[in-house]
């Protein structure tokens, strides 16, 4: 393949990929704000509500790799990501005609398992674009993002007019896009062709990352970083409408946030090369101790705007630290394992836990719930500076230099 045309598959391959992004976080654009309003409307309790929000982040830490590591054995990501995105849009559609407890934990569980198992599968795919032909992941990434944005402006107007019955009905919307968006993700060839079918996972690459203490404080820092945002991804539409909030200014609040990620996710390469990939990950857990304390103090508007500024930095500066840290300290040879890792613990017992904390706490503390988040950014914020020292020590040892940037190689 020719230069020029290895450049037109790269391009294609990372609109497709940027377009599955987009319909992937469409559907988290709605979930986060607006299915806890519907919940809510059907006469769910505060705990409940919290466990139908938890219950899926801890069942993926056992599906989430286990999905992974068929897809890899299979060689074949693309059917994999559609045979999920359609179990989720079943689960969708089967969800409308809940008003239960039991029925809705089960959709919604099956449903999140579905759908957030094809966030970590396209993270992979986008990895082994960056690394086959050189593409940026943040402007394939931020395309997720702006699915996000666009998802929970619109649906807090939607919400508002139409009233909760409507916000199911926006994951169904969300839901079909993945469909089509996954099928869309045609089977690329030349050096991209690895992107879909190369294998990646390995039971004892696992664990000899595992057995890393530079890989577990890393672990623990994003982990504890994004976990800090329990509560506010459970409970934070819900709390703004008692403070008196439209749906379509909770809407706004969300977009703030998620934009202030997309300009990040833009000039991601450059912001890694002048800040650092480890220092974007302290930074996010900083600006989560800060964020969080002040949001237990129930701010009005005028305030709730800056701090969902901060959200660019709490979630953007420390995901895209993470991807990049992965990318610079494991081989690539090991990175769709990493990557599985990094979701799992993460987005599953890191924050899967501090929901169902968050959901013991709020009926009781209402806002100030926020103040138990900024306790775990702050263990957070000490395994980053962890990180760095350690990181700083690692990459400066003669036995590092020359390794292409890895110093996590498991055996």
């Amino acid at each position: 393949m020719s230069d020029r045309a290895a450049q037109r598959e790269g391009r294609r391959f990372a609109t497709r990929v940027s377009l599955l992004f987009a319909a992937i976080f469409a559907i988290a654009g709605t979930q986060m704000p607006y299915l806890p309003v519907w919940l809510g409307w059907v006469g769910l309790s505060a705990r409940e509500i919290a466990v139908i929000a938890a219950a899926p982040m801890l069942v993926r830490v056992a599906v989430t790799p286990a999905i992974a590591f068929a897809a890899d054995h299979a060689g074949d990501h693309r059917r994999f990501l559609i045979v999920l995105a359609w179990a989720g849009l079943a689960a969708a559609v089967a969800l409308t005609q809940s008003a239960s407890f039991w029925p809705i934990l089960v959709l919604t569980l099956l449903f999140a398992l579905a759908t957030a198992t094809v966030v970590p599968l396209t993270e992979t795919v986008a990895m082994s674009g960056v690394t086959a032909s050189g593409l940026d992941y943040g402007r394939m990434r931020l395309w997720g993002s702006l699915g996000f944005v666009a998802a929970s402006f619109c649906g807090g107007w939607v919400v508002d007019r139409l009233g909760p019955p409507a916000a199911v009905w926006l994951l169904v919307g969300g839901a079909a896009l993945t469909v089509l968006a996954a099928h869309g993700l045609a089977r690329p060839t030349g050096r991209l062709k690895a992107a879909t079918t190369q294998p990646r996972i390995n039971l004892a690459v696992a664990v000899g990352l595992l057995r890393s203490r530079v890989f577990l404080t890393f672990l623990l820092a994003v982990g504890a970083v994004q976990a800090g945002h329990a509560m506010f991804y459970t409970f934070g539409t819900l709390h703004w409408t008692a403070q008196g909030l439209s749906n379509g200014w909770s809407g706004a609040l969300w977009a703030i946030g998620v934009a202030v990620e997309i300009g990040l996710m833009a000039f991601s390469g450059a912001v890694v090369r002048r800040i650092g990939a480890v220092e974007l990950i302290l930074l996010g857990a900083a600006a989560s101790v800060v964020r969080w304390l002040a949001m237990g103090f129930d701010p009005p508007l005028l305030l709730l705007v800056p701090l969902q500024v901060l959200h660019g930095i709490t979630f953007g500066a420390a995901h895209i630290g993470a991807f990049y840290f992965m990318s610079q300290a494991v081989p690539v040879q090991h990175s769709g394992t990493a990557q599985a890792l990094y979701a799992s613990i993460t987005a599953g017992v890191a924050l899967g836990g501090a929901m169902l904390l968050a959901g013991q706490l709020y009926g009781a503390h209402g806002g100030r719930t926020y103040w138990a988040m900024a306790a775990i950014a702050a263990v957070g914020l000490g395994a980053s500076l962890a990180l760095l020292r350690e990181w700083r020590r690692t990459v400066g040892h003669p036995q590092s230099r020359g390794s292409g940037g890895c110093t996590i190689a498991p055996s």
